[in-house]
């Protein structure tokens, strides 16, 4: 009987003690409260934090879409050097996607398009992104906000890379052309192949 006790005391522990460790591995998955997702691409695996603490709606919005499988084998279609490389919006075929509806533009001054950050991407309408993200190379002061105007409003930063910022930096290596009336389009596809919650 005392065995009996003592074997289920240590399974009780044990079940403590895999239910903490679970914790905290959740716990240390998130920098400072905030997810953190991988992206693994044809060229190899990017983290970024989501700053869910500085721009919610944007960060909801992309892990709607994460936790859909709705970026898998999706494209960087846009690639510039020096400026950004941008996805989320078309397949290898480039097929777009039917995404959600268009979110609250979150741009503000303290929100800064530096090197490395991850962005929503738009049109010309300040309120019109969905699913299309960009990663600055540099840094891009002329997409910050500075006021009220379209022109002027800026664009959206919910996150940073936090490993893989050599990865970035090979994509925007790529040969580039021309396809479907779009420009800066990777002639050889870089495909994300999922992104998913760390």
């Amino acid at each position: 009987m005392a065995e009996q006790a003592a074997e289920t005391a240590s399974n009780a522990a044990e079940t403590v003690s895999d239910a903490v460790s679970d914790t905290v591995e959740s716990v240390s998955d998130e920098l400072d409260g905030n997810p953190v997702v991988v992206m693994e691409t044809s060229a190899g695996t990017i983290e970024i934090e989501l700053w869910a603490d500085r721009a919610p709606i944007s960060v909801e919005n992309f892990l709607r879409y994460v936790d859909n499988n709705l970026y898998d084998n999706l494209t960087f279609h846009r690639v510039i050097p020096g400026f950004m490389i941008q996805g989320g919006g078309y397949d290898s075929d480039f097929v777009e996607i039917s995404g959600y509806p268009p979110i609250t533009n979150e741009a503000d001054p303290s929100l800064e398009n530096t090197r490395g950050t991850l962005a929503m991407a738009r049109t010309n309408v300040v309120d019109s992104a969905t699913s299309q993200f960009f990663i600055n190379l540099v840094d891009n002061d002329f997409l910050n906000q500075t006021g009220t105007t379209p022109q002027q409003f800026g664009y959206a930063v919910f996150g940073e890379v936090i490993s893989g910022m050599d990865v970035v930096d090979e994509i925007a290596t790529v040969e580039t052309a021309n396809r479907n009336q779009h420009q800066n389009v990777p002639v050889e596809p870089v495909i994300i192949e999922s992104v998913t919650r760390r």
